[in-house]
């Protein structure tokens, strides 16, 4: 969570982007990062000598620097030289990082030292500055405190990311990397986002994500969208201390920010799609709110829709008035399925007729791989008030796998339930398929005590799986390359089309 609004006003002026929760961009830094934690242990902050390692093993991009005993709120280069060098100029051992050739840089490294000495935590920063060429260059930086007596907080141990910001091209010079997809994330999304962008061989596009004391808050791109077809990756579930609500907000106002900047095309990357379920009305004065969704991204200018695994794919093409993508997770599950079920006989479950559909394409798709017939099955579910109910239970399930595929779990009752029913008639064992993770509270530890060999789920929902309860039970299979693949495909094609 960025919390710019929180930090030293002294600091805001200086940074484009700072937070007190690093989640690194890069993978470089992200490493650096977990190496930190990992030799933090109970400490302090942990010694120089433990993070030496680490800062030889990634000589461009770490670096060490003292507190200086000579003068006060200064540093000296301890190690990583050429990490810094661009932002700092040529710098000697002993030289005080005040007296740096680049005063610019110099000002900006010694406020984000003094923050972390003087909270012990680590710190993330974007800002963009000269280099040395002319050009311009935007720094990405993590910095961790460090201490040698294991009371104080005497160095600092970091990583730097630099990019050069990418002149405007024209005419027939454009290069292909002005014309390439420009895929923004938001920091929440940054895992996943981060490996949609590497699938296509990008790297993601910088923004600026603020927080305001009031509550409000505010994003925008740290580089020209202008005349570029513009991605965005946000999962709309809530959880994280932001509601489905607050990030359904945030990627309405970025997407009405990137049209009102000039981008060519807008595209709103959606893993998980919010309010989706509530498609049709069943009760009297029954709200539609999958399409209020739909027209609120629609009227803040969005050119085109992707998602996968909606609830109702037909409510979901049906309630966009403008181009929409709807991608399945099938392929990348019946290849995980087919190598642990192995020999034994499948019979793939529906939860409810009405996932009967998302069944069967999964069961041919399972079919295929293995290269032998699976059967069918469903159970009757009824939902009245939060209520479930309903016993009918079709299809053969003894001495057989049970695989049980729904769209996402929430409470994870409704998996319980057909687990436990397969398991009464015979099943040998019961593994269960879900796109999306949402897991209400205590849908983790439910599922837990449920008689099922192993939870197979997506990653377009974050889960922190060395803390669930399911430990080993809980497996998880990317579908960052399939978003790829059809953000490729929307780049290469008119947006209307």
């Amino acid at each position: 969570m960025t919390v710019l609004a929180q930090l030293d006003p002294g600091l805001k002026q200086f940074f484009d982007r700072i937070d007190s929760a690093p989640s690194p961009r890069d993978e470089v830094l992200a490493t650096l990062l977990d190496v930190w934690k990992d030799k933090r242990a109970d400490l302090i902050a942990p010694p120089v000598a433990a993070l030496e390692p680490a800062a030889q093993a990634s000589p461009q991009a770490a670096f060490i620097f003292r507190r200086a005993k000579t003068a006060e709120r200064d540093y000296v280069l301890h190690a990583g030289a050429d990490a810094v060098r661009p932002l700092i100029g040529e710098e000697g051992d002993t030289r005080l990082l005040s007296d740096a050739a680049f005063p610019r840089g110099s000002v900006r490294l010694r406020m984000l030292f003094e923050f972390v000495c003087r909270t012990g935590e680590p710190i993330s920063a974007t800002f963009t500055t000269h280099a040395a060429d002319g050009g311009r260059i935007v720094a990405e930086l993590v910095v961790t405190p460090l201490s040698g007596d294991g009371r104080s907080i005497d160095a600092v141990f970091g990583g730097v990311l630099l990019r050069p910001v990418a002149a405007a091209a024209s005419g027939p010079a454009k290069s292909a990397a002005a014309t390439a997809p420009l895929i923004f994330s938001f920091a929440r999304d940054v895992e996943f986002g981060g490996k949609v962008a590497r699938a296509m061989g990008l790297e993601l596009s910088l923004l600026e994500e603020r927080e305001f004391e009031d509550g409000e808050h505010k994003a925008r791109p740290l580089e020209s969208v202008r005349g570029r077809d513009a991605f965005v990756i946000a999962s709309l579930n809530g959880g994280g201390g932001h509601s489905a609500n607050d990030r359904l907000c945030r990627l309405l106002f970025f997407i009405a920010t990137l049209k009102t900047n000039g981008a060519k095309s807008v595209t709103a990357v959606t893993p998980y799609l919010c309010y989706l379920r509530k498609d049709r009305q069943t009760k009297p004065r029954d709200p539609l709110t999958g399409r209020y969704v739909a027209e609120l991204i629609e009227a803040m200018g969005a050119d085109r829709v992707i998602t996968i695994e909606a609830h109702n794919v037909a409510a979901y093409q049906s309630s966009f008035r403008i181009p929409t993508l709807h991608l399945e997770a099938y392929d990348v599950f019946a290849r995980r399925t087919a190598e642990k079920v192995g020999t034994t006989e499948v019979t793939v479950v529906s939860p409810d007729l009405g996932g009967g559909k998302r069944a069967d394409s999964f069961r041919e798709r399972l079919e295929k791989q293995l290269g032998r017939p699976v059967g069918k099955a469903f159970m009757e579910k009824q939902r009245s008030a939060g209520v479930v109910s309903g016993d009918l239970f079709a299809g053969d399930v003894k001495d057989r796998v049970a695989i049980i595929i729904d769209d996402l779990i929430s409470s994870g009752g409704t998996m319980v339930r057909v687990a436990e029913a397969c398991m009464a008639r015979g099943a040998k064992e019961v593994r269960l398929i879900a796109t999306h993770a949402l897991f209400s509270q205590g849908a983790e530890e439910r599922l837990a005590r449920a008689p099922i060999a192993e939870l197979l789920i997506t990653d377009t929902v974050q889960v922190d799986a060395a803390a669930s309860p399911l430990g080993e039970r809980l497996a998880t299979v990317s579908v960052a390359e399939t978003f790829a693949a059809a953000i490729t495909r929307c780049h290469q094609v008119p947006s209307g089309n």
